[in-house]
């Protein structure tokens, strides 16, 4: 893989048995990257990237606006979202196993007395975990006949740049936790958008002829992902 940089803007160019050039920024944080034929010379693609400056910094612009959520404290009365509905956070301090309940306006976080903010923050994440844990291998399961493949494995983790990855040569995929925060249809499009990647790594044509086949919208997905808050991490 080469790379171009100009001035601040630094290129991940990928060359693949593709017609045609494909220019892409990627959110959150703004990444870029290129996907071009593979005797493509990476004079003319710098060339090629410079005529698409403007438009590079103006996507860049738009991800790095975008709202940003306050970093929570786990404290009683602040609001927590879940499958992007919104929640009063109530701390009880109880002398029992540390968890997390859950009813249709609160959240109730039980922690031991004495419980700090990380310790709070920590049981809050794995509750997380839980509630993906929960619906990921269902989901996992009935997408893999639709798109012809296999997930040898899926890990969860808080990622502050994406919103998942994959490792196309394990057939591994990972995703980010905040995904849980946010409506359920967009952590469906964000798996789609990684098992497609374990047949096709790079965002050419073939991706793209995926994606419209399998989960057709999933352009108004992405935009409405790229809308919503990011996380303060």
């Amino acid at each position: 893989m080469d790379t171009l940089q100009l001035g601040d803007i630094e290129i991940a160019v990928t060359r693949k048995d593709v017609k045609h050039v494909h220019l892409s920024v990627h959110p959150p944080e703004g990444r870029v990257t290129l996907v071009a034929p593979s005797k493509t010379h990476l004079d003319v693609l710098r060339a090629y990237a410079i005529t698409r400056l403007s438009w590079i910094r103006k996507q860049q612009t738009a991800f790095h606006a975008q709202a940003r959520e306050p970093p929570r404290r786990h404290v009683t009365r602040e609001s927590h979202y879940l499958w992007g509905q919104r929640y009063l956070l109530d701390v009880q301090y109880v002398d029992a196993k540390p968890g997390v309940l859950q009813d249709h306006k609160r959240i109730t976080l039980v922690v031991r007395p004495g419980s700090d903010e990380a310790k709070r923050a920590d049981v809050m994440h794995e509750w997380h975990k839980a509630q993906l844990h929960a619906v990921l291998p269902g989901l996992i399961r009935a997408w893999e006949p639709r798109i012809g493949v296999k997930v040898r494995a899926y890990y969860l983790q808080r990622m502050k740049t994406r919103w998942g990855s994959c490792n196309h040569a394990r057939g591994h995929i990972r995703l980010n936790t905040e995904l849980v925060k946010k409506p359920r249809h967009l952590l469906k499009y964000v798996l789609v958008h990684e098992m497609a990647h374990l047949i096709a790594p790079t965002h050419d044509e073939r991706f793209i002829a995926l994606l419209d086949e399998h989960f057709s919208p999933w352009r108004e997905a992405r935009a409405e992902l790229n809308r919503l808050p990011l996380p303060e991490i």
